[in-house]
């Protein structure tokens, strides 16, 4: 008796997945620019150099947000249905808490105390 695999795997679509991923980074980014350019006073105790940390750190925590958008819909998103719903809507909370978390990390000891 031979033990046979009838599992299918489905590839990864690499194109969508460095979409989502850049166009991820690309709100986070536009995100922190604003509140940057917001910003009139610069305190000297933040260093020289304050803004390169909220450019780096908000732009990936919100790549890393739309690489969850991805992998949700690659998992429930296939089924169609009710699983296609519920795999938006966790997509969309998933990705706004992470883009409020690198928001808060990249200003955090700066903007917010």
């Amino acid at each position: 008796m031979t033990l046979q695999n009838n599992f299918t795997s489905r590839p990864i679509n690499t194109r969508s997945l460095i979409t989502r991923m850049l166009v991820g980074a690309g709100i986070g980014l536009a995100l922190v620019t604003f509140f940057l350019i917001a910003t009139t006073h610069a305190r000297p105790e933040w260093g020289q150099f304050w803004m390169i940390r909220p450019l780096i750190v908000t732009p990936l925590a919100a790549a890393g947000g739309g690489l969850g958008t991805y992998f949700m819909e690659y998992l429930l998103g296939y089924q169609g249905g009710w699983s296609k719903i519920i795999a938006v809507i966790i997509s969309i909370i998933g990705f706004l808490i992470s883009l409020w978390l690198g928001t808060v990390l990249g200003f955090a000891g700066t903007l917010w105390n």
